[in-house]
C-alpha cells in the first residue's frame, strides 16, 4: 500500500494515469497489479521506482522557469531524424552536479540511486534538422556549449509549459527525466575541456581520429561520446547532430576497433582466465583464452528481468566474431561493442591477445534497464580483479557454471566461439 502523502494508493495511481504520467500497454497485468501484488514476478516494481523517484522531485520542477546546474548534459533525440529534438538536461539544483551524467562513476550505485539521477534531470526540448544545425540559433549554440564544458554549468531554461514526464512501462527505455519544450534558454560562462576544445576547432580533423585522440588524451568516454553527439567533430561542412543512443555505441565501437588492431599484433596470453563480478543483481564471468583474438558476449535474461519481463523460460541472446571481425550489427546491441571495448582496454595495456567469451546472468533483481554504459563499466571493473588462472578450457568453463545457474551444456549450445573452439581444429592447436 503506496503510504507516501494523503490518499489510497489507486487514488495516486490514478492521478497519474488522468495526468498522462503513467502510459501502460494494452493487456497489461498493471493495470490490475497497480504496484501492490507483484503480479509481473518482479521482485520489485520498476514502475513504482521511477514514481516514487518522480514525487521527489515534482514539486521542484513545477515551474515555467527553471534554474540549476547542469552535470553538463545534453540529449539529442532520435525519432523522425533528421528532424529530432535537442537541448540541456537540468536539475533544480545547484553545486556540484557532475554525478548526475557521469556514468563512469556508477559502478556500485543502486537502482534507486541510479532513476534519482535520471529523473532529477529535466530534458528542454528544441525541434532542429541535425543534418543543417547551424540556422537554429542560440539555443543549438548553448546545448553545444554545455557538451563541451568541462564542469557543471548554470543554466536557465524557460519553457512553453510545465515539464512533464511520463512513466513509460516499457523496459526498452531508460528511465528519464521530465521534459519540455523551451521559450528560451540562457547560461553561464562554458569552460570547454581542453582537448575536446582543439578538436573542436580543427575544421580540417575527421571524426573518428577527433574520438581516437581524445580517448588517448584521458578525456572520459562519456565525455567523447557528448561532444560526438552535438556536431563537434568533423570536416566542418560533414557535421551534425547525432541521436544520443547513436553516439554512445558510435564512439564506443570507433575506439574498440582501433584498441583491436594493436591487440591482433600483440602475442597471446599464456593461461585461462575468468573474472568475476556481480552487480544490480547481474552476474558476469569474463574468460579470456591463449588464443588469437575470437569475442562473444552471452547474455541470460530471467523471467521478470529487463529484455525478459513476461516470459516463463530464461532467454539466451548472443553475438560473436572471429579474428576477421563481423560486417553486420550486433544481435545484441550496443552492449556487444560497450563490452568489447573493455576487453581491448586491458588487452592493449598487457600488450597481449586473446580470446574472450563474456557470459551473463541478469536476475530478476535487475528489475530496469539503465542504459548500455551498466555493461561498459561494469566489464570494466570485472577485469580488474584478479583472475581465477586455469590450465585448460574445461577447467576454466567449470568455474564459470559454478557461479552461474545455467548449465555449461546450454551456454555451449548458445555460443559461436565456444562450439568452434570444441569442434574445429586450428593452427594455434598446433603451435
Amino acid at each position: 500500500m503506496f503510504r507516501g502523502g494523503s490518499g489510497t494508493f489507486d487514488d495516486h495511481m490514478q492521478t497519474l494515469t488522468t495526468a498522462g504520467v503513467l502510459e501502460v500497454p494494452a493487456g497489461s497485468p498493471c493495470v490490475i497489479c497497480k504496484g501492490s501484488r507483484n503480479m509481473c514476478g518482479k521482485q520489485r516494481c520498476p514502475l513504482m521506482i521511477k514514481f516514487y523517484s518522480r514525487s521527489r522531485t515534482k514539486t521542484l520542477i513545477d515551474t515555467l522557469d527553471l534554474a540549476g546546474m547542469s552535470p553538463p548534459g545534453v540529449f539529442v533525440g532520435r525519432y523522425g531524424y533528421p528532424k529530432v529534438d535537442v537541448g540541456p538536461l537540468v536539475p533544480p539544483v545547484m553545486g556540484d552536479t557532475s554525478l548526475m551524467d557521469t556514468p563512469e562513476r556508477w559502478v556500485g550505485k543502486s537502482i534507486d540511486e541510479i532513476v534519482d539521477f535520471r529523473f532529477t534531470l529535466v530534458r528542454g526540448k528544441h525541434r532542429i534538422d541535425a543534418t543543417d544545425f547551424r540556422k537554429y540559433g542560440r539555443i543549438v549554440d548553448h546545448t553545444r556549449d554545455l557538451a563541451l564544458s568541462i564542469n557543471p554549468l548554470e543554466v536557465e531554461a524557460r519553457f512553453q509549459k510545465k515539464p512533464t514526464g511520463r512513466l513509460v512501462l516499457d523496459d526498452e527505455v531508460q528511465p528519464f527525466g521530465p521534459s519540455a519544450r523551451l521559450r528560451d534558454l540562457s547560461i553561464g560562462n562554458p569552460r570547454y575541456e581542453q582537448h575536446v576544445e582543439k578538436a573542436f576547432y580543427d575544421t580540417d580533423l575527421k571524426a573518428v581520429e577527433a574520438v581516437k585522440t581524445l580517448y588517448r588524451d584521458g578525456v572520459l568516454i562519456s565525455k567523447i561520446q557528448k561532444a560526438f553527439s552535438v556536431g563537434a567533430f568533423g570536416v566542418d561542412k560533414n557535421r551534425k547532430f547525432v541521436p544520443t543512443r547513436w553516439s554512445i555505441t558510435a564512439v564506443d565501437d570507433i575506439l574498440g576497433k582501433d584498441l583491436l588492431r594493436t591487440t591482433k599484433r600483440n602475442p597471446t596470453i599464456e593461461d585461462w582466465r575468468v573474472y568475476d563480478w556481480e552487480m544490480l543483481d547481474n552476474r558476469w564471468s569474463i574468460l579470456l583464452m591463449p588464443t588469437t583474438w575470437r569475442y562473444e558476449l552471452i547474455e541470460a535474461w530471467y523471467p521478470n528481468t529487463t529484455w525478459n519481463p513476461m516470459g516463463r523460460d530464461i532467454e539466451i541472446i548472443s553475438s560473436h566474431e572471429f579474428y576477421e571481425g563481423r560486417k553486420e550489427y550486433a544481435e545484441i546491441g550496443g552492449c556487444y561493442y560497450a563490452a568489447r571495448l573493455a576487453v581491448n582496454e586491458l588487452l592493449t595495456a598487457e600488450r597481449r591477445q586473446a580470446g574472450a567469451v563474456i557470459f551473463r546472468e541478469a536476475h530478476p533483481g535487475y528489475v530496469m534497464p539503465v542504459g548500455v554504459w551498466n555493461v561498459r563499466e561494469n566489464v570494466r571493473a570485472a577485469l580488474k580483479t584478479r583472475p581465477h588462472s586455469f590450465e585448460s578450457l574445461p577447467q576454466a568453463l567449470q568455474h564459470v557454471v559454478s557461479r552461474m545457474d545455467i548449465p555449461l551444456e546450454r551456454w555451449i549450445r548458445s555460443s559461436g566461439v565456444l562450439t568452434d573452439m570444441m569442434t574445429q581444429r586450428r593452427i594455434d592447436d598446433y603451435v
